[in-house]
């Protein structure tokens, strides 16, 4: 199993936000984020946002920790991406 969770520096409601992607299938990512505590409405089409304050829980549960651009080259080449605006 290998989850992937990139800097948490992603702005948004007051805080800054780590992504954490599965390069095996979402399955995997949601067993993974189930198992550190994220909630699944964190999760947004093909990753969970995970708040700054809870990255290292990710880290310490196993994520790799990875840049974004490699996060999204995992992502995609994994065929698990999903843009905004394209259907799922």
């Amino acid at each position: 199993m290998t989850v992937y969770i990139d800097p948490p520096t992603w702005p948004g409601h007051g805080r800054m936000w780590s992504h954490l992607v599965s390069d095996v299938s979402f399955d995997e990512l949601h067993a993974f984020a189930a198992s550190i505590g994220c909630p699944p409405r964190a999760f947004e089409r093909d990753h969970y946002d995970v708040p700054s304050h809870r990255y290292a829980d990710a880290v310490a549960a196993g994520a790799v920790e990875v840049g974004s651009k490699e996060l999204v080259r995992r992502l995609t080449g994994a065929g698990l991406r999903r843009p905004k605006g394209r259907s799922v």
